[in-house]
């Protein structure tokens, strides 16, 4: 996703397609499981505080087909959830094309613009307050 000097890093999102905004983001270093179980666990626990726990079949999610998307973790997750994957065949794009959309304008409008205004993020906790701000601005426009 983006780098700062102290490593690499990764960034995923929950959407919510209905409401239109970013329920949730993660940030880390490692692109293991914990970058896309996180975020589904935040957002699942946001839902039951909210008072709108998840009927199984309610919910659709809209990944990419990564591995840690189709993983066995991932989708037991997802079933034991109710949530219903939407990934089509491998080259189909439609799926995914809004999570997409998020992340490229999130490089462009975010990562970049930051890295080529005020240099590279230092740490992650810099990733992650760039994070935040973007998800702000998305979601009160």
């Amino acid at each position: 996703m983006g780098s700062c000097q102290a490593g690499f890093t990764h960034v995923s999102f929950i959407v919510d397609l209905f409401a239109k905004k970013i329920i949730t983001g993660n940030a880390t270093y490692s692109k293991g499981l914990n970058l896309v179980m996180t975020p589904l666990r935040m957002a699942m626990r946001k839902r039951q505080r909210e008072g709108h726990p998840v009927e199984p079949g309610e919910l659709i999610v809209h990944a990419d087909v990564g591995s840690l998307y189709t993983s066995i973790t991932f989708t037991e997750r997802r079933e034991i959830e109710g949530i219903h994957p939407s990934i089509g065949s491998v080259p189909d794009e439609y799926d995914n094309a809004l999570m997409v959309t998020v992340i490229r304008l999130f490089k462009t409008e975010c990562i970049r613009t930051t890295v080529f205004h005020a240099g590279p993020f230092r740490t992650i906790a810099d990733v992650e307050w760039a994070t935040a701000g973007r998800v702000h601005l998305w979601n009160n426009p």
